[in-house]
Parts: structure tokens; sequence; C-alpha cells
């Protein structure tokens, strides 16, 4: 039985976040039947896309615990999947290995993604301050930084319980993508890495950027990088398959989706294109995940009497 005090303060925790669901949900009825504005965005009246973003505000708070890639929720989705996934091989991951993996693996989604946002993004930014590299509350996650990070933590963890480390890596690449859709989702809500200026009929302003419509990109990455290649990862992990071709399929896959996103994302206003005015940090850092993926994959076919976990 819970305290008393415990129980009341819970409950006032679910009326809350009931309120605030009620409220957005609401704010994005009234803004589906609006009429649609034809006023200049930059002579100060909003777009209809610039309403439906305002009208999620009461939402944000409940995605605002991020992770890198992913947050607190995602994970804990990500747990219940591995779980579930888990439960179908017996006598190869037990329950408390998960819930350790699950751990590992957010503890280095953490580490890795801050210092690969410091190192990838704002590497001036550290050579004139070193000890921003600790302003976590400053904001600044990195993907490919969370990425080599989890690779780092699954490592060590594969050696403490005597698991090859492409045994893990193969367990845990079809869950991933589910972390990284909610992430985006996160992005969205939150307002954080918007898209390039456009003109399509479903860009959309937002409003501590500028007056310009954009493309939705968060919601181009949430389609590609988490429901596209949570489907292909599921499926062809449904399968016995040689070891590391699991994990092939997700490298290629993201960083194939990332490389043809990044065209339709804004690139960070403190590094811009790197080469021929088109070229961003982002596709940068994905064809290495292509390449690895691809050779992994030409690896794994050379290996077929190691079947991989699935």
């Amino acid at each position: 039985n819970l305290h008393p005090g415990m129980a009341s303060h819970g409950l006032a925790w679910k009326r809350k976040m009931g309120v605030d669901l009620w409220t957005g949900a609401l704010q994005l009825v009234r803004t589906l039947h609006e009429e649609p504005a034809t006023a200049d965005p930059g002579a100060g009246a909003l777009l209809p896309s610039q309403h439906l973003y305002d009208g999620a505000a009461p939402l944000r708070h409940l995605l605002n615990v991020d992770l890198g890639p992913g947050d607190l929720g995602a994970w804990g989705g990500a747990g219940a999947l591995a779980s579930y996934r888990g439960n179908m091989i017996p006598n190869q991951w037990s329950t408390d290995q998960i819930s350790d993996l699950i751990f590992y693996g957010a503890l280095g989604a953490v580490v890795g993604g801050r210092l690969g946002s410091v190192f990838f993004y704002n590497f001036d930014r550290v050579l004139e301050d070193i000890l921003w590299v600790f302003g976590v509350w400053e904001g600044g996650m990195s993907f490919h930084g969370g990425f080599l990070g989890v690779l780092a933590a699954l490592y060590f963890y594969s050696k403490r319980i005597q698991k090859s480390f492409w045994e893990t890596i193969d367990f845990v690449a079809p869950f991933v993508p589910f972390g990284l859709g909610a992430g985006r989702i996160g992005n969205f809500i939150g307002g954080e890495l918007w898209g390039r200026p456009t003109d399509v009929p479903w860009g959309m302003v937002f409003p501590h950027v500028d007056r310009l419509a954009r493309h939705p990109s968060q919601l181009y990455e949430f389609a590609l990088e988490g429901v596209a290649l949570f489907i292909l990862v599921w499926w062809f992990s449904s399968k016995l398959r040689p070891r590391m071709a699991v994990s092939g399929v997700f490298a290629s896959g993201y960083g194939s989706f990332r490389f043809f996103i990044e065209f339709f994302r804004e690139p960070d206003q403190q590094i811009g294109f790197i080469a021929f005015e088109w070229l961003t940090m982002g596709q940068l850092l994905s064809v290495p995940m292509v390449a690895v993926g691809v050779l992994l994959l030409l690896l794994s076919n050379n290996k077929q009497k190691h079947l991989a976990a699935f």
C-alpha cells in the first residue's frame, strides 16, 4: 500500500498530465477546423501550421527528458520490446540481463551523445571554454556520438556477461529505431532541429526561428529513422541471420535515411555546409555508417554457420 501522501501526489500528477493532454488535444482539434490563413507570414500573421505548432505547447514538457537518441519513455518502450523478443529466445537473455542492457545503453547514449555534440558540432566553443563540456543543461546531443557511446557501453557489458559483442549488438539493433522515432517526436514538439525553408503545402512555421514556412524535417526523420527503419530491421531480424547481418542492415539503413533527410534539414548554424555548398556534418558522419553496414553484410555472408540471435 502506498503512503497517503504518495498516493495523493501520484493522483495529482496523473490529473495534471491528463489536463495537459486534454488541453493540447482541444487546441489541435480547433486548429484543424480553422480557416486557412492567406496573409503574408512576413507581415506578422500566423500561418495555420504555426497555430498547430503552438497548439502542441502544453505537451512539450511530457517529452522533455532527453537522453540523446530517444528519451526515458523511449528507452522504456525499447526495453519492453527487448523483453518480448528475449522471451522468444530461451536460455539466451534473462530479464536481468535485458534490464542491465537498457541501463548500459542509456548511459552510453547520454555520455556519447554529449561528447559527440561537443566534438563534432561545437569544438570551437570547447576550445574557448573546456568546462562547457559539462553544461548539459544548455542542451546539445548528437546521434552519431550517442551511437558510438552505446557501442562502447555494450562492448564492456558484453565482456561482463561473457557474450560476444556482435551477439549483443544484433540483439539490440531492432529496438533502436523505436527510441529514435520517439526522440524525433520530442524534437518536433520541442521545436528543435527544424527543416529548411520551403513552399510545399505542408510547410510549417517555427515561430521561435523566423516567419518562414519550413520542412518539418523532424517528422520526416520520425517516418524514416523511426517507423520505416523499425519495420525493416524487425522484419529482417525475425528470422535466423548470420552474425553481424542485423547490425549491418541497421547501420546501412539509418545512414542512408539520415543522409537523404539532411537535404531537407537546416544545417547546424555554427557549421553550415562543410563542402560543395550542400554537404552537411550529418551527411559526412552518415557515410561511414553506410560503409560499415555494407561491410558487415558482406562479412556476414562469409559466416553463414554463425547464426545471429534472432
